[in-house]
């Protein structure tokens, strides 16, 4: 039998949400519309479906806007049956409900992330706590104290023993064998890099050596180590090294995939940051890119740095990628429509709503409150009492006939209007009363971190819409403006 979903709305969405249903139609479902009784649909609570529904209405699933606040699980307890968040916009749900109407699991990955403090020499103990704390709430698996050439690292041992106390993986980075002995017998999991001459460092330490060449293109060298290691049953990881635009990448990708070829079962690890960090580029397409190589050629590890500023959310990033490019290839699909978090300066569907469309839906407007939307042609502000639209808020401002002593108001459109432009200029989707939304380039608000109950090494970049935790949402407080209206009022 196929199954019956109750969809939530309010009264200004609910034209357009049985349009969007009855577009996607047939479905292996059944469905009912109802408006619980609000004029705008993203205003739902959890608590006020518990007050206004008294029953699920012989429902098998009640969907609900994606920006509704609170915790459902009360209010499907209450009702006896699961309710579900959509998308933020309605105009999402034939996307939605072709990933089965489930959030996609992001839960699993196959690749080993490496994160490189580069300057641990130079920092203190607590500093590179921190720092690996930090590195492993972005999803780094894997601590990696880099040394520094003709640099002392007095405290290596302590370092080492330090993270490893603290429950992290640790490798330590050197061409310096005495830097990777020392690291190796204080403990480290892993060692990089030894090439085919300083290969009897492996044989002196129990750390997991990763092999290199004995430069990028003598392959042979690496090929030579790693039938030495495989002789003695030693586990080991090889890297034939990524090169960067304009010297050697496009060939050094084919040594990796001539290493795979040659190795189908060895564990590979490729460095990241020659692409990452010496090309001016937004290091989430890069990241995007390089993970799908990665999942390709079945590479089971990377080595990523945050040196360049623009390169500042580059753990995050891979982390997310390895998710997609995982879900994406246990799907056999491409990796689309799994999770937005990559596409951190546009939106694949930035402007849902035509002008047509905003036109319609600005006649039925009967309160003085003012609505924004954003389409491709612009702007577009409008309230009982009219519409107007345009691409600068400073044309715009003037014609919203806002009192001069309402500054509170003044504010919030302002606020409102720099987010429209923004999203407008990038090609982002704009919600009114929302942040932008950067995807991986921002880090998670302390209050998301409380929100999830996350500790060290399990944050909300972990489980972040995945699937694998319901967040229960707390309330928005009543902005500054509403306040200050209030206020006003009881003044007069």
């Amino acid at each position: 039998m196929s199954q019956h979903i109750l969809f939530l709305t309010g009264k200004l969405a609910e034209k357009s949400l049985r349009s969007v249903l009855g577009s996607i139609q047939p479905t292996d479902f059944e469905y009912e519309v109802y408006n619980i009784g609000i004029s705008v649909a993203a205003l739902m609570t959890a608590d006020m479906i518990k007050r206004r529904l008294s029953d699920a209405r012989s429902a098998d699933r009640i969907v609900v806007p994606g920006l509704c606040l609170g915790d459902l699980n009360i209010a499907s307890q209450h009702l006896g049956v699961p309710i579900i968040r959509g998308p933020d916009d309605l105009k999402d749900l034939p996307e939605f409900f072709g990933q089965g109407g489930q959030p996609p699991d992001l839960s699993n990955y196959d690749v080993r992330i490496f994160a490189e403090i580069v300057d641990a020499p130079n920092r203190d103990v607590d500093a590179i706590l921190e720092q690996a704390k930090a590195y492993a709430r972005d999803g780094a698996d894997v601590i990696d104290l880099g040394c520094l050439p003709s640099t002392p690292f007095p405290h290596l041992e302590e370092a080492v023993g330090a993270l490893r106390e603290a429950k992290f993986q640790v490798s330590v980075d050197s061409l310096e064998t005495d830097d990777l002995l020392r690291g190796a017998r204080a403990g480290a999991h892993y060692l990089l890099s030894l090439k085919e001459s300083t290969l009897w460092v492996a044989d002196e330490v129990d750390s997991i050596p990763i092999l290199i060449p004995e430069d990028p293109s003598d392959v042979a060298s690496l090929y030579r180590a790693i039938e030495r290691l495989m002789k003695i049953d030693r586990r080991f990881i090889a890297d034939s090294i990524l090169d960067p635009i304009h010297f050697g990448f496009t060939q050094s990708v084919l040594r990796y995939q001539a290493l795979r070829e040659c190795y189908p079962d060895i564990e590979i690890m490729m460095g990241v940051g020659n692409l990452t960090e010496l090309t001016d580029a937004d290091t989430s397409g890069i990241n995007a890119l390089l993970m799908g190589i990665i999942s390709e050629l079945r590479i089971t590890s990377i080595l990523t740095t945050q040196v360049s500023g623009h390169a500042r959310s580059a753990v995050r990033e891979a982390d997310r990628a390895r998710r997609i490019m995982y879900a994406a290839a246990q799907a056999n699909t491409l990796p689309r429509g799994f999770d937005d978090s990559l596409l951190t300066t546009h939106s694949r569907k930035p402007f849902p709503n035509d002008p047509l469309e905003i036109n319609a839906l600005a006649r039925e407007i009967r309160d003085p409150s003012y609505r924004v939307q954003v389409s491709e042609e612009g702007i577009h502000i409008f309230n009982r009492d009219g519409l107007v639209a345009g691409i600068d808020p400073f044309e715009l401002f003037p014609k919203l006939g806002l009192l001069q002593d309402d500054a509170p108001h003044a504010f919030y459109m302002g606020v409102e209007l720099a987010k429209a432009q923004i999203a407008w200029q990038l090609g982002k989707r704009y919600i009114q009363d929302e942040e932008l939304r950067w995807g991986c380039a921002t880090k998670p608000k302390e209050e998301t971190l409380k929100q999830v109950g996350a500790d060290k090494g399990d944050t909300p970049e972990h489980t972040e819409g995945i699937g694998a935790v319901d967040t229960s949402y707390a309330y928005k407080a009543a902005g500054s403006t509403l306040q200050a209206r209030k206020r006003k009022r009881k003044a007069s």
